[in-house]
């Protein structure tokens, strides 16, 4: 199974018995929507909803935080979602969520993960069928393995800053990147980590939210300066677009990449941390 499927794949995948599909969509707070009732108001048939802020540590004070081991097998297997099945991440969701979810189950150690590319806008436009309500799921057994290159902590960041060896790569708009636009959550410095580059997310999808491959997305980067043969740390605001970035890169073969999963929520929120403004 390619990491990136189409709505015709998934159409014609859908009634295999080990083939999971889960909606990952995702809003910010702001937004004003409400993901999981948008979801049991329709949903790819069988798909099972990820909340991706529910399944994370609450104890830690940056939001939508990786949980622990036992946590994530737990809500894996409340959601029938097990070892030896199939995904497909979908969303619905202007910040392209699903990236977040593929980079969460890949770091768990779950083999065979996809991205429907266009998601649930895509699969509708088609006229494809949709469900309402609550899927019933018989409980799956998720062994989780977590693997720790795919997970950057503010320690590491740090120690990485203006590395000559290191990309880190922010996601953010250009704004939000120079300081230029006041951070959506309260308590936060603007601007960005030093030495870092700028590849705004939304730079990696076509018009019809469709992923860009080849030489489009690699212009994507490109533009940006990164260097994709550096071992490369994504960023964000809170850890969701930098799997955008993750992905983006996956697609073009480099897996090297790790999330840094407090992003700007945990680095802005910290006086001890050096910040830079101005565009990239």
């Amino acid at each position: 199974m390619d990491s990136l499927v189409s709505t015709e794949w998934l159409a014609a995948e859908l009634d295999a018995p080990d083939l999971k599909v889960i909606d990952a969509t995702w809003f910010m707070p702001s937004a004003g929507r409400d993901a999981r009732a948008e979801h049991e108001a329709a949903h790819i048939p069988g798909a099972v909803f990820f909340d991706i802020d529910d399944i994370s540590d609450a104890d830690h004070p940056a939001p939508h935080m990786l949980p622990g081991d036992a946590k994530f097998a737990s809500r894996m297997q409340s959601l029938g979602l097990g070892d030896g099945n199939r995904f497909v991440v979908y969303d619905h969701s202007p910040l392209h969520t699903s990236s977040r979810v593929w980079w969460m189950l890949k770091a768990f150690g779950a083999h065979y993960v996809a991205i429907l590319d266009g998601g649930l806008a895509k699969w509708m436009a088609e006229g494809r069928p949709v469900e309402a309500g609550k899927p019933q799921v018989r409980h799956g057994h998720f062994t989780p393995s977590l693997d720790s290159r795919r997970v950057a902590d503010k320690a590491f960041v740090s120690g990485i800053v203006h590395s000559a060896e290191h990309e880190i790569v922010d996601a953010r708009g250009p704004a939000r990147f120079a300081g230029e636009e006041a951070e959506p959550r309260p308590g936060l410095e603007a601007g960005h980590i030093p030495g870092s580059r700028n590849v705004p997310y939304a730079s990696l999808f076509a018009a019809d939210g469709t992923w860009k491959r080849g030489d489009a997305l690699q212009a994507a980067f490109n533009a940006a300066g990164v260097d994709l043969g550096k071992p490369m740390v994504a960023t964000c605001g809170s850890g969701i677009t930098a799997c955008s970035v993750a992905f983006g890169a996956h697609l073009l073969g480099k897996d090297d990449v790790a999330v840094y999963d407090g992003s700007w929520s945990e680095w802005g929120a910290d006086p001890a941390t050096p910040k830079a403004t101005g565009r990239a």
